[in-house]
C-alpha cells in the first residue's frame, strides 16, 4: 500500500497561541509555521530540531471549542535528568524522575496547567 508513511503532527487546541509558542520554544523547539490560516486566525507549527513530526498549537476559540486538558502526545529524550535540569534553568516546572518497568520520565507543566510527559525509555 503507497499510503501514510509518517505521523505529520499533533494537533493540541491552546488557549494562547503566543504563550505557547514561548513556551515550545524554551522547550528547544524550532517554529515551523506560523502563518495565517483566515483573517484573526493562525496556524502555529513546532517541533523538535530534527524532528518529522510536530506539535500543532491550534487556537482553541477559532473552532468554537476549550482548551484541551492533556496531552494526546508524549515525547522522549535520551536523558531524562538532563532534560529536567535545562528545562527547570529555562524556568519551567518540571517534576522530579520517576522511574517505572518501562523508562524514566517527568512531567512538565506548561503555562496553561497541562502536564506534559517526558520520557527516557529503558
Amino acid at each position: 500500500m503507497s499510503g501514510i508513511r509518517r505521523v505529520a503532527g499533533a494537533i493540541l487546541a491552546v488557549a494562547d497561541q503566543d504563550r505557547m509558542l514561548d513556551f515550545f520554544g524554551r522547550l528547544g523547539f524550532e517554529t515551523v509555521t506560523d502563518a495565517e490560516m483566515w483573517p484573526g486566525a493562525r496556524w502555529v507549527e513546532v517541533r523538535p530540531p530534527g524532528a518529522e513530526t510536530s506539535v500543532v498549537l491550534s487556537a482553541a476559540k477559532d473552532f468554537g471549542r476549550d482548551p484541551d486538558q492533556g496531552y494526546p502526545m508524549t515525547f522522549a529524550t535520551d536523558d531524562v535528568a538532563a532534560f529536567a535540569a535545562e528545562a527547570r534553568a529555562a524556568g519551567i516546572e518540571v517534576s522530579e524522575p520517576t522511574t517505572e518497568g518501562w523508562g524514566t520520565f517527568v512531567n512538565v507543566t506548561d503555562p496553561e496547567g497541562r502536564q506534559l510527559l517526558v520520557a527516557e525509555r529503558t
